[in-house]
């Protein structure tokens, strides 16, 4: 860990433990940084994994009105000297006038998690469209696909159904011929959390329904 300080204004001071903490908390993932804009330098940093320190230039527009509308930046994307991905956020420290006089810069690597990211979805994310010689034949595999498959186009979860959904979900499944079998309405009937006399009630509602 760096930390190298020059002499700085009291909200700087200020500043300084809310950044230790940051780091304390962040290490070894996170560069924290103190831009001072009246100097227009680098007041201190820690974590420096972009090897900048303390007195060198900052490199940002150092002038407050450019920061007048906001309190905080972010979080916005930024790319490390390293190539690695990071997650940055500013946020402005202003004095008793409100005018900007620092920010303090949290640059996240985020460039493991984006890795783990991309290893969990090549595990999860299938291949191939699911083979039909499998399935088919298979009431129960295709009952919960498209129970599945139903509240996902919905955007619904299984505890918030009301008695609507449910009729609505059993009228898309009857109309797909998923009734057909023995033990239709009584794996759907576990999958809803409703007893199988429940499914068939709303099945005779719909068969009627299309009666009349």
């Amino acid at each position: 860990m760096t930390h190298n300080q020059t002499s700085s204004p009291d909200y700087l001071t200020m500043a300084t433990p809310i950044a230790m903490a940051l780091n304390a908390l962040l290490y070894p993932h996170a560069e924290i940084v103190l831009h001072n804009l009246a100097t227009g330098k680098i007041a201190a940093i820690w974590n420096s994994f972009s090897g900048r320190k303390s007195g060198d230039l900052s490199m940002l527009d150092d002038d407050p009105a450019s920061y007048a509308a906001e309190a905080t930046l972010g979080p916005y994307e930024k790319t490390g000297d390293s190539g690695q991905k990071l997650k940055s956020v500013t946020a402005i420290l202003r004095d008793t006038q409100g005018k900007a006089d620092a920010l303090l810069c949290i640059n996240l690597d985020v460039s493991h998690l984006d890795a783990a990211q991309r290893m969990l979805s090549a595990f999860i994310t299938p291949q191939q469209n699911r083979p039909d010689a499998l399935f088919a034949r298979d009431p129960r595999e295709q009952i919960s696909f498209a129970f599945h498959q139903w509240l996902q186009k919905q955007q619904l979860a299984v505890s918030a159904l009301k008695k609507a959904d449910k009729i609505a979900l059993v009228a898309a499944l009857e109309e797909h011929g998923l009734f057909e079998t023995r033990y239709a309405a009584e794996h759907l009937a576990a999958l809803m959390g409703s007893s199988r006399a429940t499914i068939y009630n709303y099945l005779s509602e719909i068969r009627d329904q299309k009666i009349s």
